[in-house]
């Protein structure tokens, strides 16, 4: 087998798991210098890289050895040995195993904001550098993810730079959360959010990722409240409580399973508190969340569902040629990755040729026509020695490149 056919990635990813499971695979920079390496030498992984984003948690390895549920399930309980045994059954049975080219395909389109909750974002490059230098450090890594990364960062700023697929967002809550950034509002404005369902804990983890910090969270069932609060570092308060909330706001978000509006009239005059000051207000919810009387008579920025679905759909037409662009580039990347790697092999199978050739001098010089160099005066010594040097490094890298005609030409 080749070094690619030994390549797989482990993935636990937004896509595949709730991202409070995701959550309990993250390591900080500490954690991960103690446990990866005991990871990489129990399950004999010749190579190792792990990282570690706010919507995924992915595991680089090199190995001969297939990549079972068995295994997923010990390298969890490595990583996390708190975990109970049905969460580390659920997170290994729900993770994305690639292989081969596939794999290398994934670390591209991941590096390349394919496949971020935000598509097109070009943070996860930074962090994908970030991981690798890590993982370097600590000595789990090797040629093969060297060259992979090195050329998953050539093709994700290849697509960033000669596309338009960042240009603009294609899901609801990613168009809901660039419209409020684009705003302006201050990271320590007060947001109220009115809902702990999957999308409001998406939009959660945007504003968190972007430093936003002052949150309370309100939900029918006080638990889920009290779960975002935690994760947002925010306080948890039950749906009933916000008709006497006093401390005012300057976001409100809103996407609950209700059949009527939850944000009347009268509770929201009762949460302005007589300020007057134009507040946020993004109404994800099906039927609205917020009154059509409150957006009528009080001043607001309103982003409502139905104009954000509309944008999605638009920009989602706009992101398919986009997307084929993107494709080829990945495509052509991969081969050129190919290449490189039977370049490589190349060069670690000729890679004593230079040794030999070194040997082969010495004896020359210090043996075979030891008497003869030793009649020369000083000035024909150091010629014949920058000739013998030069001939040396010639013939070494004439023999490198024929080697890789040689073994490459039918590529």
């Amino acid at each position: 087998m080749t070094e690619l056919e030994h390549f797989k990635v482990i993935s636990f990813n937004h896509q595949n798991l709730p991202l409070e499971l995701v959550g309990k695979l993250h390591l900080d920079e500490y954690t991960q210098a103690s446990l990866l390496g005991p990871v990489r030498a129990n399950f004999q992984f010749d190579e190792l890289m792990f990282l570690s984003t706010c919507n995924r948690v992915e595991i680089y390895v090199c190995t001969e050895n297939e990549i079972s549920s068995y295994i997923i399930e010990k390298v969890i309980s490595t990583i996390n040995p708190a975990l109970p045994k049905s969460i580390i059954e659920e997170l290994a049975s729900k993770a994305s195993v690639l292989n081969y080219e596939a794999a290398v395909s994934h670390v591209f389109k991941v590096a390349s904001s394919l496949n971020s909750l935000v598509v097109g974002e070009r943070e996860i490059i930074t962090q994908l550098r970030k991981a690798y230098d890590l993982s370097n450090s600590m000595k789990l890594t090797g040629d093969f993810i060297r060259i992979l990364i090195k050329q998953t960062i050539e093709t994700a700023k290849q697509i960033l730079t000669q596309t338009d697929i960042a240009k603009n967002p294609v899901s609801v809550v990613s168009l809901a959360y660039r419209q409020l950034r684009d705003l302006g509002i201050r990271t320590d404005a007060r947001i109220l959010i009115v809902g702990a369902g999957e999308t409001n804990t998406k939009m959660a983890n945007y504003l968190q990722k972007h430093k936003f910090a002052n949150f309370t969270v309100f939900n029918r069932t006080l638990s889920k409240a009290q779960e975002l609060a935690t994760m947002l570092n925010g306080t948890a308060q039950s749906l009933e409580d916000l008709k006497s909330y006093n401390k005012g706001f300057d976001v409100l978000i809103i996407c609950t399973s209700a059949s009527n509006s939850i944000i009347t009239h009268n509770i929201y005059k009762s949460l302005l508190q007589n300020e007057t000051n134009k507040k946020v207000l993004i109404d994800l919810s099906i039927p609205a969340g917020i009154e059509a009387s409150v957006v009528k008579e009080y001043p607001s920025f309103y982003i409502d569902i139905n104009s954000l679905k509309e944008q999605a759909e638009v920009n989602m037409n706009s992101r398919l040629s986009e997307m084929t662009k993107c494709e080829e580039i990945i495509n052509f990347k991969l081969e050129e990755f190919k290449r490189l790697q039977k370049e490589r092999r190349v060069e670690l199978a000729f890679g004593e040729i230079p040794r030999q050739v070194r040997a082969i001098k010495d004896v020359a010089i210090t043996e075979v026509f030891a008497k003869e160099i030793s009649e020369l005066d000083t000035n024909s010594k150091e010629v014949l020695d920058k000739v013998i040097g030069y001939i040396e490094k010639k013939y070494n890298a004439v023999a490198m490149k024929t080697a890789k005609e040689v073994f490459l030409k039918d590529e």
